[in-house]
């Protein structure tokens, strides 16, 4: 019996790449899957319904159970028919993944009006919709007492938690992202959902666009950059031998690091009495150590002005 036998978990975005992985070791697992696609270009232009159908058939083809979806997970009209999707074909929803997402990258004085919208369309609102969505469908269940055991798992990226320029339209939505994980976990525990996210590091189309080669393995060696490396922890996250939630994981290779949410600095803090004057915070700044930019600093931060 595989760890995700019985469930039924839709995978956004799933037609290629990450998602595509995601949905046949779930199928392998066990699971139901819903594979959802618009069929799209990397940027977010066109749409065709061949890449959420060829997985679909793959997994039929090994003996699994899966149901194709086109609907763009942008339009709340569409997120509904994805959980419809799921409830309807399998009769329930255990999990989703929310793995769609496009780039059109810019330094920030090039974005365009169109840059930023459809990349914040895509990955935030997207994510937004359905996991909207299927929360009001737990939400629902719980309240008509059943045992409700949800899990999600959002794709956020290094970009969104440590920056990389050329990419504020994408950094900002992910970033997005993982604050969205944070709070709705906090949100949803009550109806028995748990709610994490993932930094992907793998070889896809958005990545090879900007790295080309120097993501491939060498004959012989672990090629740290395929996809398939990220499934298995998403798989475990989905499975009802996790309890972890309110999470952010960097996932690659074979690595899993937990990355720590945003925190007050005990190290670097002012501390006056009353009202600060311009000239005071210059000083005190200057004593605890001036930013350089970034996260770095000139001097140790670490005395606290008075």
């Amino acid at each position: 019996m595989g760890h995700l036998e019985g469930k039924t978990i839709i995978v956004t975005g799933a037609g290629r790449g990450i998602g595509r992985e995601h949905a046949l070791l779930f199928a392998r697992e066990g699971a139901n899957v819903v594979v959802n696609d618009l069929g799209g270009a990397q940027d977010g232009s066109g749409a065709a319904t061949g890449p959420a159908q060829g997985v679909v058939d793959e997994i039929v083809a090994a003996g699994g159970k899966a149901v194709a979806n086109g609907d763009d997970v942008a339009d709340a009209t569409g997120a509904a028919r994805i959980v419809a999707a799921a409830v309807d074909t399998f009769g329930s929803l255990h999990g989703v993944v929310n793995n769609a997402g496009i780039l059109r990258d810019r330094v920030l004085v090039n974005i365009d009006d169109d840059d930023w919208d459809l990349v914040v369309r895509v990955n935030l609102r997207g994510t937004f919709l359905v996991t909207r969505e299927a929360a009001r469908y737990w939400r629902e269940q719980s309240k008509a007492g059943a045992e409700v055991s949800g899990s999600v798992v959002n794709t956020s990226s290094e970009s969104g938690v440590f920056g990389n320029p050329g990419q504020a339209n994408y950094a900002a939505a992910k970033a997005a992202i993982a604050s969205l994980t944070q709070v709705s976990s906090k949100e949803l525990a009550r109806y028995g959902v748990r709610v994490n996210a993932i930094l992907p590091q793998a070889r896809t189309r958005l990545t090879e666009g900007a790295f080309g080669d120097a993501l491939a393995a060498k004959e012989g060696e672990f090629d740290r950059m395929n996809p398939a490396n990220v499934s298995p922890f998403v798989g475990y996250l989905l499975s009802s031998a996790s309890e972890l939630t309110g999470e952010v994981f960097l996932v690659g290779g074979s690595r899993v690091q937990r990355i720590a949410p945003w925190m007050k600095d005990p190290n670097w803090k002012l501390m006056g009495e009353g009202q600060w004057t311009l000239d005071g915070l210059a000083k005190a700044v200057a004593e605890a150590g001036a930013p350089t930019g970034g996260n770095s600093w000139t001097a140790n931060p670490t005395k606290a002005a008075k």
